[in-house]
């Protein structure tokens, strides 16, 4: 079974919304690597997940996209494609891990990764 492990907040207005969650609900934010902010929403061992804020690409301007983790990244894209899905980025190599994008049936945006 795939788990959401994050998620990831795109806007053209990156800084603004780092000050606005940070303010209001006090997360911790990372220094940005390519225009990606990691952030942290809570202390570890409580429920909850991290995420991340990004300058939205040109793709994906501005919303909002949970990351699921799955085993294989290749076996996920084929699967989500038969199922309807449309693919926004295909697989994509990062230092320690694999990342695609996609969009679902009805237009919900997913991030899709594997660890190495």
């Amino acid at each position: 079974m795939a788990r959401v492990i994050g998620f990831e907040l795109n806007s053209q207005e990156p800084e603004k919304v780092l000050e606005f969650y940070s303010k209001v609900f006090g997360w911790k934010i990372a220094e940005p690597n390519w225009d990606y902010w990691k952030v942290v929403t809570g202390e570890e061992g409580k429920a909850g997940i991290d995420g991340g804020i990004a300058k939205g690409p040109h793709d994906y301007p501005f919303g909002t996209r949970i990351q699921i983790e799955v085993d294989s990244i290749d076996e996920a894209i084929s699967l989500a494609k038969a199922n309807g899905a449309m693919i926004v980025r295909d697989k994509m190599e990062f230092e320690d891990f694999y990342l695609a994008y996609l969009v679902d049936p009805v237009g919900l945006g997913i991030g899709l990764v594997q660890k190495k």
